[in-house]
């Protein structure tokens, strides 16, 4: 079975310009077909100060009122995805930037109102599996923001982690699939501040309860342990530096 790459990196590494230069050279080079999705939280939360808007996260996810969705749309699909796309195509890679709306790719529903309301916060409800196998097919790379759509011409702003998770479950039915979470740490950390060489859904459980795992380390673990229910190979987590040496330091996720 052909393997597919499904590659995240967060928004530090894009604040970075050399850690994001050196990121983008290494998926260049990766072998195989890969799919790369991206966050840009960092930038968004700053684009928001500068017009007056306080960002507001929970549990490591982000609050979206009608004007921080905005933002998030200028930002993550415009600014952001237009670089990453620009940057791989001057490195002779044929990449294609989306946002879930396009094409229909990622279908999702406005997260219900709970103890929290995340307004304009997407969930996933369907990924179109056969529109981004003819597009990996054909050579191409595609680079998704996290925008989302709900079919009905709402746009909404879902997780980057989740995004890549959905992709990467929906290609597993016909690809051997392998996902990448790369963001500015090498891997899950223990309370010591040393790297866990993997770690499974009861550790994960423990070290939230305790607090050594917390922010935006919970959506990733929990978001891979989904993935591995639903078929993804092999997940892991490190630095962008994994990318171009699969022998650096990196966190294993296991069920």
């Amino acid at each position: 079975m052909k393997q597919v790459t499904v590659i995240k990196i967060g928004g530090k590494v894009i604040d970075d310009p050399g850690q994001l230069t050196g990121t983008l050279a290494a998926i260049a080079r990766a072998p195989g077909p890969k799919v790369l999705v991206h966050g840009g939280g960092a930038l968004a939360s700053a684009t928001e100060r500068q017009l007056g808007l306080t960002p507001n996260m929970v549990n490591g996810r982000r609050v979206t009122g009608r004007e921080a969705l905005e933002v998030a749309v200028m930002v993550y699909a415009g600014l952001i995805n237009k670089n990453i796309v620009a940057g791989l195509q001057a490195r002779n890679c044929r990449a294609l930037g989306l946002s879930g709306a396009d094409g229909n790719v990622i279908l999702a529903k406005k997260r219900p109102v709970g103890e929290i309301d995340y307004g304009f916060v997407g969930d996933i409800v369907r990924v179109n599996r056969a529109f981004l196998t003819r597009l990996l097919e054909d050579g191409l790379l595609p680079v998704f923001s996290a925008i989302t759509h709900d079919g009905c011409g709402q746009l909404l702003n879902t997780n980057a982690d989740t995004v890549a998770t959905a992709l990467a479950g929906a290609l597993a039915g016909a690809f051997r699939v392998r996902l990448i979470l790369a963001f500015e740490k090498p891997g899950v950390l223990d309370a010591g501040g040393h790297v866990l060489p993997q770690i499974d859904a009861a550790g994960f459980e423990r070290m939230a309860a305790s607090g050594v795992i917390s922010e935006g380390m919970v959506p990733k673990l929990t978001n891979a342990l989904e993935g591995l229910r639903n078929g993804i190979a092999e997940v892991i987590l490190s630095s962008p530096a994994y990318l171009a040496n699969p022998g650096t330091v990196h966190t294993k996720v296991i069920l």
